[in-house]
């Protein structure tokens, strides 16, 4: 598949604090700086579908057992830095048969599916629902998708090291996988050896473990999903800490139109040994929904999907002290698909994604202006693509 777009992004910031004038009031003097765009125009890749190489092939071993292998590497055809020289989208090797799959290697996790198949854009391009932008985006150091998301986690769309296990495909309709992953850390026989430093302190950090299942007959595919990975823990401190995640999604093709549909739940949360008496950090709550169609047109596909996000960090109320509002963003996208043929297609994608009280995310390219300094606000992010699918 190689996908290619010129792509336009742009993220607004205000300054919110008002303009304070010379006084004898002691106040300090501050001139409101107004607000910041940061944009950028691009030839970019996998706006539609994601660029990738991949090699898979089948043996048959008879008595209705297969032996399989799966292989894919990403792409970056704008630029052709990156091509086949890690399998970081899917390596794994199969046993199939009567009683379904075990599945080995590096794969999708389960509660990532809900996320992409009930998106009318399945999470590509600009049009990508929240649910995965948030959920792909560490708040905290304003990381971009991929380098550790919501609470740290680096289980969100794939994990590494897993054993998985598909369920028959012939059910009657009833579908479902199941997963684990090895953490792949060291472990002592007696605790009291582990080395204090804290990157080796680590005995469960990078554990996942989790399911998907769902119904698909017909018009109607609607699917639940949970996952629990282990994003960090400290033997000496007696901590540990969790994404637990939680969706359902669903779809039903009427014919002139198909709905889709999504809510979900995410997690981080720490559990400790010894509970202190005071200053337990609280969970960070991650709630989204997504509402999306898409419309056939003779040889092209409109597709449009409205979703949310809400983060809540649950701050113990203090007497006389309003409690901060909750970060929270909305996003609206709108895109056209023009097939010329099953294998080559033209795409077109707008969206806007509306951030309040500090929210930070965005459609893809810059981020806001200095976002994790707190002097300006991130309000806007808005992004187009226009491009071409090619699959061979």
């Amino acid at each position: 598949m190689v996908d290619a777009s010129i792509s336009g992004y742009s993220s607004s910031s205000r300054d919110l604090k008002p303009t304070v004038l010379r006084n004898n009031f002691g106040a300090p003097t501050y001139t409101n700086q107004g607000s910041v765009k940061v944009s950028r125009t691009a030839l970019a890749n996998s706006g539609y579908n994601t660029s990738r190489l991949g090699f898979r092939g089948t043996e048959d071993l008879g008595g209705g057992l297969a032996a399989s292998f799966w292989l894919e590497a990403p792409i970056t055809n704008d630029d052709g830095a990156t091509g086949v020289a890690s399998f970081v989208r899917r390596s794994t090797v199969s046993l199939s048969g009567g009683f379904g799959e075990v599945r080995l290697g590096r794969d999708y996790t389960p509660t990532f599916w809900n996320d992409t198949v009930f998106d009318p854009f399945g999470a590509n391009g600009v049009g990508a629902n929240l649910i995965n932008t948030a959920n792909g985006f560490n708040a905290t150091t304003y990381g971009a998708k991929d380098t550790g998301g919501f609470g740290g986690n680096q289980n969100y769309s794939r994990a590494s090291n897993s054993i998985g296990y598909f369920l028959p495909s012939n059910l009657g309709g009833f579908y479902g996988q199941v997963m684990y992953a090895f953490h792949e850390n060291d472990k002592y026989s007696n605790g009291g050896f582990t080395p204090r430093d804290s990157a080796t302190s680590k005995s469960r950090a990078g554990r996942y473990i989790g399911g998907r299942f769902g119904y698909a007959s017909g018009p109607l595919d609607v699917a639940v999903a949970y996952g629990n990975s282990t994003v960090g823990d400290q033997y000496y401190a007696g901590t540990t800490d969790y994404v637990k995640t939680f969706n359902v999604g669903a779809s039903y093709d009427f014919g002139p139109v198909k709905l889709f549909g999504e809510l979900s739940r995410a997690k981080n949360s720490r559990d400790y040994e010894i509970t202190p008496i005071s200053g337990a950090r609280p969970d960070v709550d991650l709630n989204g929904y997504l509402l999306g169609v898409t419309v056939p047109v003779g040889a092209g596909l409109i597709r449009a999907s409205y979703s949310a996000v809400k983060y809540d960090y649950n701050q113990p109320a203090i007497l006389f002290t309003p409690r901060a509002a909750d970060p929270r963003a909305n996003k609206l996208a709108l895109g056209y698909v023009h097939n010329l043929s099953k294998r080559t297609a033209l795409y077109a994608t707008i969206a806007r994604v509306s951030n309040k009280n500090g929210a930070a995310l965005t459609v893809g390219g810059p981020g806001f202006y200095k976002a994790s300094e707190g002097v300006f606000t991130p309000k806007t992010s808005t992004g187009y693509d226009f491009g071409i699918r090619h699959a061979f």
